[in-house]
């Protein structure tokens, strides 16, 4: 199981998880007790509010105005406790930043590609993807591109360790175990960093035991050209906020990678784009242009409905994808040519930890709003499907709300909630997640309230 840590940590432990892991017609308010929560109808009852990746961050802060309106909001997202040198880097790099999330995720995606080139000895992305796993797990431990690439020079076997964890790809490529991040929003509705905790979810005794390809030997001229690599990154659309620090964390491995010798002996070439959201195309006439550009590699996208629109066009062109940040389940199983990997690890390890923190606070009623698309869905389910494994009545765990992101009016769905009267309530989406906080508040069940 996921144990939570009192406080800040500067190692995680390796924690076994064993489970599988962003609104109703009610126009009086909310607050008073006749749902599923229990208590007396004379008195009104904070309901502990949560969030998760899609919205745990300071851009969701930045809608509101009032302080207070998220003052104690709490949730998980992918992250591990970042050494200062790596955000002071990423400063450099763009000095405007505020959130760092899934930064060191992106920046881990760039290195595996590299070292994966590198061992093959070719910018060949059929070629050298099938090395990637194996450079997770198993091998001689090495925690920058520098060191591995010594190790790859030497003709030995690498375990990068990377900034965002251990990640040792199980067989589909994805982590076996991940750090995630328990945030919370104060009083400013800013993320107090101070009180963020760290978890470990997962097991990297379920990484990969498939033998990579033999490599040729090192001293092999290297085939085909630079290293070229893509980024699908989210510079507009309901996910912007998540783009500034996964630009920053790709410029910044790729500057290092170069500062080590580059790849086959090469500068690595990088060819930026945006990813938009799955309410524009922007993502398949950037893959286009990508693909004609001749990319190796295509870092993202961050959304993992916007990945499904394109995953088939980068994977049958031959080219590997990797998402820094991709967490549905849906990519665990997708036919994808061995050409996709991601280092964020899929939900069934985050709705774990959510559940975990629920469970700990003393919940024994929630309710589960989501975003209408793979992502919202597939947490949700999982979430749900947790905390009633875990020990929750089903009926205290009704089905999720499934909302629609360009709706203009949360109301009914908000007195849903209302009328259930929760002891939690878990919002789980993109920056649409305030217009539900912001009705939740005005019936009585937000943060605010």
């Amino acid at each position: 199981m996921v144990q939570r840590k009192l406080g800040r940590i500067a190692a995680i432990s390796t924690t076994l998880l064993l489970a599988a892991t962003a609104c109703g017609g009610s126009d009086d308010g909310g607050g008073d007790t006749g749902g599923g929560g229990g208590g007396s109808e004379d008195e009104a009852k904070q309901v502990n509010v949560y969030g998760s990746d899609g919205n745990m961050g300071n851009a969701l802060g930045e809608k509101f105005s009032e302080p207070g309106s998220l003052a104690n909001m709490r949730g998980t997202t992918p992250l591990t406790e970042l050494a200062p040198d790596f955000t002071d880097r990423l400063l450099e790099v763009d000095p405007a930043l505020v959130d760092f999330n899934y930064a060191a995720e992106t920046y881990d995606a760039v290195i595996v590609a590299a070292l994966a080139a590198e061992t093959a000895r070719t910018n060949d992305a059929s070629v050298f993807a099938p090395f990637v796993n194996g450079l997770t797990s198993s091998g001689e431990k090495c925690t920058d591109y520098a060191s591995c690439l010594a190790i790859v020079q030497a003709g030995g076997d690498v375990d990068f360790d990377g900034l965002s964890g251990p990640l040792a790809f199980t067989d589909p490529g994805e982590p076996a175990a991940a750090s995630f991040g328990v945030l919370a929003f104060g009083e400013d509705n800013a993320i107090d960093s101070e009180a963020t905790e760290y978890v470990l979810g997962g097991d990297e005794a379920n990484a990969s035991t498939i033998e990579p390809p033999a490599p040729p030997d090192y001293a092999t001229a290297p085939s085909g050209g630079p290293l070229v690599v893509g980024t699908l990154l989210p510079l507009t659309g309901n996910l912007a906020f998540l783009g500034p620090p996964q630009v920053a964390a790709a410029r910044l491995a790729i500057s290092d990678i170069d500062a080590a010798g580059g790849v086959l002996g090469q500068p690595v070439q990088i060819i930026e784009s945006d990813s938009g959201d799955t309410s524009t195309d922007t993502a398949n006439t950037s893959a286009d242009r990508l693909i004609q550009g001749g990319v190796n590699v295509i870092v993202g996208a961050a959304s993992s409905g916007v990945t499904l629109t394109v995953i088939d066009k980068i994977t049958g062109a031959g080219i590997m994808q990797i998402s820094p940040a991709n967490t549905s389940d849906e990519f665990t199983s997708y036919n994808d040519n061995n050409l996709y990997f991601r280092t964020a690890p899929p939900d069934v390890l985050q709705a774990r930890a959510l559940a975990d923190i629920i469970l700990d606070d003393g919940n024994a009623s929630v309710s589960i709003i989501a975003l209408n698309d793979p992502y919202g869905t597939g947490l949700a389910a999982n979430l749900r499907e947790n905390l009633i494994s875990s020990g929750l009545a089903e009926d205290q765990v009704p089905e999720e709300i499934i909302y629609d992101p360009a709706a203009t009016s949360y109301r009914t769905e908000v007195g849903q909630m209302v009328d259930f009267n929760p002891d939690a309530i878990v919002v789980i989406g993109f920056d649409e997640s305030s217009k539900i906080i912001e009705e939740m508040n005005a019936q009585g069940i937000g943060p605010a309230a």
